[in-house]
């Protein structure tokens, strides 16, 4: 089995003037705020304290007003309105949002979610044309649209009128942008002052804008931004946003609405995942929730997640949640199989500064659902840049509609702009786009092998002079002693825990293994009980502590009672027989004083500015 060793980067410790400056908040508690890029008064409050009512007013968007006011216009006049959204979780609980709000203030609406694998994503003619055939007169997008231009002139031809709410990067050249009202935070010139918002969180500020200029009276208003403020939550994590600023006071807010939601189908979603009756946080969602929902699309139609989300009906709500608790079966155990077969076929790119996959020309395509899956599996295993390529029912552009051609999926390293050099080769592709860290694309069979050239080309100029090795951010040491539950405690205060907020990783070095064990069906887990000198360990009033390795036996199978070790972890507490202990969840083990340990330092910086 491979595995490759981690640089631990330990974060610099923050300077004594900093931990003074701020004598209230425990030592720790200030070097994670600090690793986090947060230096000030003002900036630590709103993060420890802020609140939901601290969300910025939705009209200093520059167009939220006009856009308001035009789709008032057609709710008074009973006009039918197409809510656009996208095959994706964030895309899917913005759809849901939207329609839910629309409807509630007695709008004429219906939600149209493109497929996947036959149409893609964003904007297309032939969707514009269902849209105006089931008598749509205003077409309002979620999660999408900013760069489909074309696509909006043709609608406006055909007698639509559009409203896009996006959250992607628009095109440099204004002349690309899309000839309509427009909310998207990137927007250049663009006064909103948060630009992180996930899809749903510019359908939400849609959403409030829009209720604001009803007439209900305020205690009405609240309930109704309130009721979907759980579908804001998952939309927001799912789509891995930054948990910094305005999205952080969301998804605070939102996680509070989640675990008291009365929707019928998240319930029933939550029975299906077995964490019904659990305390569900973040990482619920990232991990469990948002997985099921996108399998939805993934595996078949993203129709069933949207259902499970809007329906009513409890038997409706039973029957999707199992439906796409199945799906994610099926992804999970696909998503293996097609790693193991993609990593028979590269064994001889290992020496490459980038992985590609490529569906073989006798084989049957790879599920374009999961390949991007896979590609992310691939990069973080081997810590290259990947690209995985499959060929696809759908054209590479309209120019080769004779050659259904390729797509492909691609993940990152943070030394590698993934996009960039797609866009640097992107006179071999069709279709493009994505960021510094993933990617999509479209081909011809014909450009496949000529593509895949060019861009060993770039990643071997571009990392070249690199030794690529995957780093493992550390915020601080700390004795074994000092990992309490009152530190896990205190360590709770910056949750929700995510994307530019991870949960804290500790180092603690040269502590003893007292004891270990195997778990799991295949024993694929490993436990260990490290302790370091009794009078330390007197002094905390603790005992020995246990640590867990999930899917780790393998790698660590050879370590022996009395070793050593340096250890990183993070704190979680384990419940057992209504008795609650605190436990280490490990993340890398090495012998103390192992020629393995590489260390260095990161630097830390303002994730944002609000």
């Amino acid at each position: 089995m491979f595995f490759m060793n981690k640089i631990w980067q330990i974060a610099p410790k923050a300077r004594e003037e900093f931990f003074k400056k701020f004598p209230e908040y425990d030592r720790v508690i200030l070097q994670l705020l600090h690793n986090r890029g947060l230096r000030e008064s003002e900036e630590i409050d709103l993060f420890l304290h802020g609140h939901f009512e601290n969300n910025h007013n939705p009209f200093l968007f520059n167009k939220m007003a006009e856009a308001i006011a035009l789709t008032i216009e057609y709710i008074k006049r009973g006009d039918k309105i197409c809510i656009y959204g996208d095959y994706d979780a964030d895309g899917m609980t913005a759809s849901a949002l939207l329609n839910e709000v629309l409807s509630t203030l007695r709008a004429d609406c219906f939600v149209y979610i493109p497929d996947r694998s036959s149409e893609g994503y964003g904007l297309h003619q032939e969707a514009i044309d269902k849209a105006i055939k089931k008598g749509a007169k205003l077409l309002i997008t979620v999660d999408g649209g900013i760069r489909n231009n074309k696509e909006v002139d043709y609608a406006i031809e055909r007698g639509l009128a559009v409203i896009i709410t996006d959250h992607h990067t628009p095109p440099e050249d204004a002349a690309d942008l899309p000839a309509c009202l427009t909310i998207n935070p990137h927007l250049q010139g663009e006064k909103y002052p948060f630009k992180f918002l996930a899809g749903v969180g510019v359908a939400f500020k849609f959403c409030q804008a829009l209720v604001e200029k009803s007439k209900l009276n305020a205690e009405q208003k609240k309930k109704i931004l309130e009721k979907i403020l759980d579908l804001v939550a998952i939309g927001t994590v799912a789509d891995c946003v930054t948990l910094f600023g305005e999205n952080r006071l969301l998804l605070k807010k939102g996680l509070e609405v989640l675990n008291a939601t009365k929707r019928i189908g998240l319930k029933e979603l939550f029975k299906a995942a077995k964490i019904e009756g659990r305390e569900l946080e973040a990482w619920n969602i990232g991990f469990q929730i948002g997985p099921r929902l996108n399998a939805s699309s993934r595996m078949g139609s993203a129709g069933n997640a949207y259902n499970l989300l809007s329906t009513r009906d409890k038997a409706e709500a039973e029957k999707e949640a199992e439906l796409l608790n199945d799906r994610n079966q099926r992804r999970q155990k696909e998503t293996e199989e097609l790693v193991l077969e993609v990593e028979e076929q590269i064994k001889k790119q290992l020496d490459e500064k980038i992985i590609i996959g490529i569906c073989p020309e006798k084989s049957k395509p790879w599920n374009e659902g999961i390949i991007g899956l896979v590609a992310g599996k691939i990069s973080e295993k081997y810590y290259r840049p990947t690209l995985i390529i499959t060929k696809s029912e759908k054209p590479a552009s309209a120019k080769a509609a004779a050659d259904k051609g390729y797509k492909g999926s691609g993940r990152s390293i943070e030394e590698f702009n993934l996009f960039k050099a797609i866009e640097e080769a992107g006179d071999l592709l069709g279709n493009h786009g994505g960021h510094p860290m993933a990617c999509g694309f479209n081909l011809t069979g014909a450009n496949l092998h000529l593509f895949a050239d060019k861009i060993r080309k770039i990643a071997k100029r571009d990392l070249g002079h690199l030794e690529l090795e995957p780093k493992l951010k550390i915020d601080c040491e700390i004795p074994l002693a000092d990992a309490s539950r009152t530190l896990y405690r205190e360590i709770q205060k910056i949750a929700p825990f995510g994307q530019h907020n991870p949960e804290p990783k500790f180092l603690s070095e040269n502590i003893q293994i007292k004891d270990i064990m195997k778990m799991g069906v295949n024993s694929q887990h490993i436990k260990f009980r490290f302790t370091s000198s009794a009078e330390a360990l007197a002094r905390a009033g603790s005992s020995a502590i246990w640590g867990v390795g999930f899917n780790h036996a393998g790698e660590w199978g050879d370590f022996k009672i009395g070793d050593l070790v340096d250890a990183v972890y993070t704190l979680d507490e384990n419940e057992f027989n209504g008795n609650t202990t605190l436990q280490f969840k490990l993340i890398d083990l090495k012998l103390h004083g192992s020629e393995l340990i590489k260390k260095g330092h990161w630097t830390t910086e303002t994730v944002y500015v609000d």
